[in-house]
């Protein structure tokens, strides 16, 4: 139906409704009304109190304005307290449903996973204070919500900002994250720029490992190390390769059908690592701290990052392509090694 069909049936309703009065003659308008508007979404006067609040073209959301039994059967096909979380054009609803009952528990997924999944650090300055105290209360009540992607969110920099990341400090008390129960590694699962962190420091000291945090993991953020990768987050890389200095070659899968991978591989990938500037320093940064551009591929043996960046008319394959300096035991070619310190970004 065109808009203007729409307005138009919208104003005979409306003259209607005036005109005739009556309970019975707005019924059947309503349902002429209903015949006209067939196959467009919804109206809104038929919506409940929380699918309105929930759909933005309803109108603004009205404090006050949910009722409890809306709250109880919502007639959503996905948990209001879901709905409401992951946008944050939404948050403003967040405190009335857990106000009036709303709870995780009748969610089929953790409110905060869709959050994380669909915004890995949102603009939490933009809340209330009523809503990040709504926020932090799903994080504490709702188990699910000890997850990889929610670590990530949770120690982000707006988190951080926002005190939001006490929830972590906050699990860590209560022994929710044992280094020999999660299913996923805890530094792994940090944002790179929290390893320097004292939450960090404590993680190492109760049993968490760089290498846990390199194993497989059930999220679809990316791995720790190769989020500090892609944002050439030196500190952060520092801290990585000082723990497994093999990284600079070779990196782990995080999952159980993949292959490792070679990081100057992945950084050759334009999308990778978009801005070219940065994407040198990052290329000049590994061959430094002793990646082998002549090293054979994990995925294919014929194929090593000198020859690939070749192949695809990288402007990095004069980098790449140094003197081929046999190396043992991982250590760097000296050539390679000299010609890229002069030209690592200053941190």
């Amino acid at each position: 139906m065109t808009p203007l069909h729409r307005l138009l049936a919208l104003a005979a309703l409306a003259l209607a409704t005036l005109g005739l009065g009556g309970c019975t003659t707005t019924l059947v308008v309503m349902h002429v009304y209903d015949k006209l508007t067939d196959g467009d979404p919804t109206s809104c006067f038929r919506l409940n109190t929380v699918e309105r609040a929930l759909q933005p073209r309803c109108g603004r959301y009205v404090e006050g304005s949910l009722a409890q039994r809306d709250i109880a059967s919502p007639q959503l096909p996905v948990c209001p307290l879901t709905l409401a979380a992951r946008d944050p054009a939404l948050w403003p609803v967040l405190p009335e449903l857990v106000a009036k009952g709303a709870t995780p528990e009748a969610c089929t997924a953790a409110p905060w996973v869709a959050l994380a999944q669909a915004q890995p650090c949102p603009d939490f300055a933009s809340a209330s204070p009523q809503q990040l105290q709504a926020l932090r209360w799903l994080a504490e009540a709702d188990s699910r919500a000890i997850h990889h992607d929610v670590v990530r969110t949770l120690s982000c920099p707006n988190a951080r900002v926002a005190g939001l990341d006490g929830v972590l400090e906050q699990w860590l008390e209560q022994d929710q994250l044992r280094a020999d129960a999660l299913p996923f590694g805890m530094l792994g699962a940090l944002h790179p720029s929290h390893l320097r962190s004292p939450l960090a420091r404590q993680l190492e000291s109760r049993g968490h490992t760089a290498v846990a945090g390199l194993g497989a993991y059930g999220g679809k953020l990316a791995p720790g190390f190769e989020e500090a990768l892609r944002t050439a987050d030196y500190d952060a890389l520092d801290w990585w390769i000082q723990r497994v200095p093999t990284l600079v070659n070779r990196a782990p899968p995080s999952s159980g059908n993949q292959l490792p991978w070679a990081p100057l591989a992945r950084v050759l990938a334009p999308a990778f690592v978009p801005d070219p500037v940065k994407q040198r320093e990052v290329v000049s940064y590994l061959l430094a701290h002793g990646a082998e551009p002549w090293r054979a591929l994990p995925h294919d043996p014929q194929q090593t990052p000198a020859s690939l960046a070749m192949k695809m008319n990288s402007p990095l394959a004069e980098t790449l392509a140094g003197p081929r300096v046999a190396t043992s035991r991982g250590a760097a070619p000296v050539a390679a090694t000299a010609a890229t310190a002069a030209i690592l970004p200053r941190r």
